[in-house]
């Protein structure tokens, strides 16, 4: 019961968190502006990583993204270099949920670690094939990349029909809270943008308090009865993580959910951190269902071309990265060991990646444009 307290109020935080930044992008108008400069592929990956980011939700961002392409708002050629992007800007929520652990080394050792498998395997896979597809696109009379014409292909093959895109059930479970957070935070702000902001700290503070609970019991009566059914059924095999990150981010379609679910689970050592990667794979396999719906909701071909582009980059990265599992695997490692003795690490990886990096990349191949 209380276990599940404790997950409860941390789904409920994700979602708070979401709603009070898309509150503020909405407000400020800054998600549209900041996807207006993707006619540059570069900017069109560093501004989903920053939008992803924000909302703490990678199907929140590509199914923006496929909205706007199906409206006409955002290039296809462009389109496909901000999923990138946001598989890139999911990951964050792994890293500061491993936070959590910081005071208990061996912990915090093991969560980060998870977290960074997530991180490495979309950082690799995005290093690979943003320049492979940005190449190509060069050479192709419509500016199309490979993994885009593979996606084209694939759009003209399948036809399907025009569905409603249905409600999440952690959003259903979860909206008496967000709406809570919500009253009270308009009653305390005399703006939107202030109060889609203060909603977003609260979520954050909620966050980190059900986190610290959870942590502290997952090793409680709850997981102890099982531990041996994680470690003997559901993680016995790399096949199993997979598929059980695949249906599990279907179900509740968030990668970011179920992959900062696995960061603790992985810190109290009760899935094995040989499986981590596969599940963490899955997961991003899981998450294109999102982008496939948002694709059926507005049936252009575009739309759908940028949705299925979504899922054969996360299956080409799996087929690349999987077999060469030990490169991810061995970078997290070694960063996790790093971290575990100086988290000063941690907070520069988080800051380095997620915030700095993207916003000086912006910045940068804008100067460098203006004055070309």
């Amino acid at each position: 019961m209380y276990a599940g307290l404790c997950l409860y109020l941390f789904l409920s935080a994700l979602n708070i968190m979401s709603g009070g930044l898309g509150m503020f992008g909405a407000e400020t108008d800054f998600m549209e502006r900041l996807f207006a400069y993707g006619e540059n592929p570069f900017i069109a990956l560093m501004g989903a990583v920053l939008i992803t980011v924000l909302v703490q939700s990678s199907s929140f961002t590509t199914a923006l993204i496929v909205t706007l392409v199906a409206g006409g708002d955002m290039p296809l050629g462009t389109a496909v270099y901000a999923i990138m992007g946001a598989n890139i800007g999911t990951s964050v929520t792994g890293v500061i949920v491993s936070l959590a652990n910081i005071r208990i080394r061996s912990n915090f050792r093991r969560s980060f670690t998870a977290a960074l498998l997530h991180d490495f395997f979309n950082l690799l896979t995005v290093a690979l094939l943003f320049p492979l597809e940005w190449i190509s696109s060069l050479l192709h009379e419509q500016g199309r990349g490979l993994i885009t014409r593979l996606a084209n292909t694939l759009s003209e093959w399948i036809g399907l029909e025009e569905v409603a895109n249905p409600n999440s059930p952690v959003k259903v479970i979860t909206r008496p809270m967000v709406n809570l957070f919500d009253w009270l935070t308009g009653l305390l702000m005399p703006t939107t943008m202030a109060h889609g902001l203060l909603m977003a700290a609260l979520g954050l503070l909620l966050m980190f308090i059900a986190l610290v609970f959870m942590v502290h019991n997952l090793r409680g009566a709850l997981l102890r009865r099982m531990d041996g059914l994680f470690r003997t059924y559901f993680f016995r095999t790399d096949l199993r993580a997979y598929l059980v990150g695949v249906f599990s981010t279907v179900m509740v379609q968030s990668s970011t959910i179920t992959s900062s679910l696995m960061v603790p689970l992985a810190g109290a050592g009760v899935v094995p951190m040989i499986r981590v990667l596969p599940f963490m794979i899955g997961a991003n396999l899981g998450t294109t269902v999102t982008s496939i719906l948002a694709a059926t909701a507005n049936p252009v071909s575009a739309a759908m071309t940028v949705a299925l582009f979504h899922v054969c980059f996360n299956l080409i990265g799996s087929a690349i990265w999987y077999p060469l599992r030990r490169v991810p695997t061995g970078m997290a490692m070694w960063y996790g060991n790093l971290a575990a003795e100086a988290p000063r690490y941690a907070f520069l990886f988080l800051g380095l990646i997620f915030f700095v990096i993207p916003v000086a990349g912006i910045v940068l191949v804008e100067l460098y444009i203006i004055y070309e």
